[in-house]
């Protein structure tokens, strides 16, 4: 896989993937503001699907479960611009802030700014940066951080109640949280950090609710997810597996056939 990432600082840099796609399941630790400069990227949610083309600028909160798929388009990389807005900085920035009401919540969405011109140009003009060879002063990193988060405030007057979330995950029902998020294929540790429990007691907690193990429940369910896609929305195998959260295709078709007694390819449309 032909992937780049270039750093003018630890919280912006610019991403390229030139392969076929790249996938990941990941939970991220701050909130990514991303610039698509060429490409695609799906992202997929437990309860939504969104796909981003060149020149969309999207927020993706924090804590949040996601399948994100990267294609290259039109003979064109994968490239974006990505800055991170960590914990410390919107600490910072809040406060010397007044809010006037600080309606808190969860939020699990991707915030979708399509090419707004404020953005794109704030985004736009770190990419003379990274061709740099000298370090790229902080204090001007810092500024072109806060001038994005000024932004985002501006055009979206209830952003508050995403960026200036500082609490970490705390205990939830954990059948619920497994039933909207096991097609994700995140270590047993993440599973427990974001139900708000450690590795041990999520095991034991889960052991308990399900009566099985967490690998062996979440291989069926993903199988189950799949055989759905494949005979009634006669989805093909190859993006099927990839989307209930198989990592290889080989693994995955072994999985299916020993739990179904039939191939995958059994049971998707060939026109």
């Amino acid at each position: 896989m032909d992937f780049q990432i270039k750093y003018i600082t630890p919280d912006i840099k610019l991403s390229t993937y030139e392969d076929k796609l790249f996938k990941t399941e990941t939970v991220f630790e701050y909130h990514m503001l991303v610039w698509f400069i060429s490409g695609e990227t799906k992202i997929i949610q437990a309860d939504r699907t969104y796909l981003f083309k060149t020149g969309d600028i999207f927020l993706i909160p924090r804590n949040i479960l996601a399948t994100i798929i990267n294609y290259p388009k039109d003979g064109k990389p994968h490239k974006a611009v990505v800055m991170h807005l960590t914990t410390d900085r919107l600490k910072q920035f809040y406060s010397a802030v007044d809010l006037e009401q600080k309606n808190i919540h969860e939020d699990t969405k991707i915030h979708s700014f399509n090419k707004h011109p404020l953005l794109e140009s704030c985004l736009a003009s770190l990419i003379p940066y990274f061709g740099m060879k000298e370090p790229f002063p902080e204090n001007i990193a810092s500024l072109k951080i806060t001038e994005a988060i000024s932004i985002l405030r501006e055009i979206d007057r209830n952003i508050d109640s995403v960026l200036a979330d500082f609490e970490e995950p705390g205990k939830i029902d954990l059948v619920s949280f497994m039933e909207r998020n096991y097609m994700f294929n995140m270590t047993l540790e993440r599973f427990g950090y974001l139900t708000g429990r450690s590795l041990s007691t999520f095991n034991r907690d889960f052991r308990k609710n399900f009566q099985m193990t967490p690998q062996r429940w979440l291989t069926q369910k993903r199988l189950e997810l799949a055989y759905y896609h494949l005979k009634e929305k006669q989805k093909r195998p190859s993006d099927v597996f990839l989307e209930v959260g198989f990592e290889d295709f080989s693994h995955f078709s072994y999985a299916f056939k020993k739990q179904y007694g039939l191939a995958p390819s059994a049971l998707s449309y060939n026109p």
